[in-house]
């Protein structure tokens, strides 16, 4: 076993005997984590009435996203115990696959790539707070080919105003599916308009990010970001590998996003945003823009005992690049539904497109993507099971139709995760 290996699994070794020493400890300063309760459920075989109760609990909780507030640090946090332990979790995703053509179209870091079996990602996530006036989150990705650093940033806890900011290397909130995580997705692998337009890791990089709660009857909440472009992985519609110095303001990455949330109904609230993302172009001289806009609608009953959930989420992203001669253009969207139809069980649905970049003037070649020369469509379905909330099991099919193939590409995904730790519940 290499150097590189033995350094990773040691890592990983000692962060989960941390988490066993922290969950020992009891109630001295630990954080608190699901364990007891999940695992309490299960042994009480999971009575009807236990489930809708804890249902409708969890449901009133996250009816509609909460304002921010200045928070009083508890004892605990500024304890020892709780310094000399922070919350860790390891978060292990696995996936068997299976590609009617090894030449697939699959754009995301960790999708699914070869036929056989894939290490999407181990993901070892550190979150801790680091004084009355900051939070430190960490999250390191471990795969087949060594360790990745996706995020470490800090935020700030009590800013006045409804301001909130952090820096290090984040995930940018652009859209809806940008700042999170394979594990909080309803599907395998990423839509590929996020491959396409930010690269296979999505949009991150060093920089810093201001936030700022409107005082308003319904939420509201505006985000400007400040960034390194970053790599063709990270960043692929504004910088190349050879052009990742910045020399001036103009070369840095600046992305915005107004974000909304509406409760149309008890049962039901509506998420709507509009995010923007300036930057240099792939190429000397150039320019790129990005435009988008997500909507999100859930409906969860919590005026009544109910395990069913259904999730309405889109995303659309217009794309215009400023090259020597021209103008290229080109939308790119993906839409999906999902259902919660048993406590543990539910399906999903998505529909994807991405159209060829329009120039102009004259035909040319894309330089990003010169094979894309129509529409690509795919579409995909999965079903899903949870034995608990630490582990999740899904099998999923798709049809990808790129329109400059003659077939499509098929291919079938199943995929496990399970998740060690205090792993925290996922925005809404």
């Amino acid at each position: 076993m290499s150097q590189r290996w033995r350094s990773a699994l040691a890592l990983v070794a000692l962060s989960l005997g941390a988490t066993a020493r922290a969950a020992a400890a009891g109630p001295d300063g630990t954080p608190p984590t699901e364990s007891d309760d999940v695992f309490a459920e299960v042994e009480a075989g999971l009575s009807p009435n236990a489930a809708a109760g804890e249902s409708e609990r969890t449901a009133a909780a996250q009816a509609k996203p909460r304002a921010r507030t200045s928070p009083t640090i508890p004892a605990r946090a500024a304890s020892a115990s709780g310094v000399m332990n922070p919350e860790l979790s390891v978060i292990a995703n696995f996936a068997a696959a299976a590609f009617s053509d090894e030449h697939h179209l699959e754009s995301g870091a960790h999708d699914p790539e070869r036929t056989g079996f894939n290490l999407q990602a181990l993901e070892l996530s550190v979150r801790s707070v680091v004084d009355p006036y900051l939070r430190f989150d960490a999250h390191l990705a471990f795969g087949e080919e060594g360790v990745e650093l996706e995020e470490a940033f800090a935020t700030t806890l009590g800013l006045p105003g409804g301001l909130q900011a952090r820096m290090g290397q984040f995930l940018s909130r652009f859209g809806r599916i940008n700042a999170t995580h394979p594990h909080a997705w309803n599907f395998v692998d990423q839509p590929f308009a996020l491959g396409r337009i930010f690269g296979g890791d999505g949009n991150r990089g060093l920089g810093a990010e201001v936030s700022w709660l409107a005082p308003l009857p319904w939420y509201v909440e505006a985000v400007a970001s400040l960034m390194n472009p970053g790599s063709p992985n990270t960043a692929r519609s504004f910088a190349s590998e050879d052009e990742r110095a910045v020399r001036e303001l103009g070369a840095l990455l600046y992305v915005g996003a107004l974000k909304q949330s509406f409760e149309l109904a008890d049962d039901w609230t509506l998420l709507f945003g509009t995010s923007g993302a300036f930057g240099p172009g792939a190429a000397s001289g150039e320019r790129a823009e990005v435009y988008g806009t997500d909507l999100f609608m859930k409906y969860r009953p919590i005026t009544r005992a109910s395990t069913t959930e259904l999730t309405w989420q889109t995303e659309l992203f217009y794309r215009r690049r400023h090259l020597a001669l021209q103008t290229l253009t080109d939308v790119n969207g993906y839409t999906e539904v999902f259902l919660r139809f048993a406590r543990r069980w539910g399906t999903a649905a998505r529909y994807e497109l991405g159209t060829p970049a329009y120039p102009t003037g004259p035909r040319v070649t894309d330089p990003l993507d010169p094979a894309w020369q129509a529409t690509r469509f795919r579409v995909s379905a999965n079903v899903t099971h949870w034995p608990s909330e630490f582990s999740r099991f899904r099998l999923q099919g798709s049809a990808d139709m790129p329109g400059w193939r003659p077939r499509p590409v098929y291919a079938v995904f199943l995929a496990a995760e399970f998740v060690v730790g205090a792993h925290g519940a996922h925005t809404f």
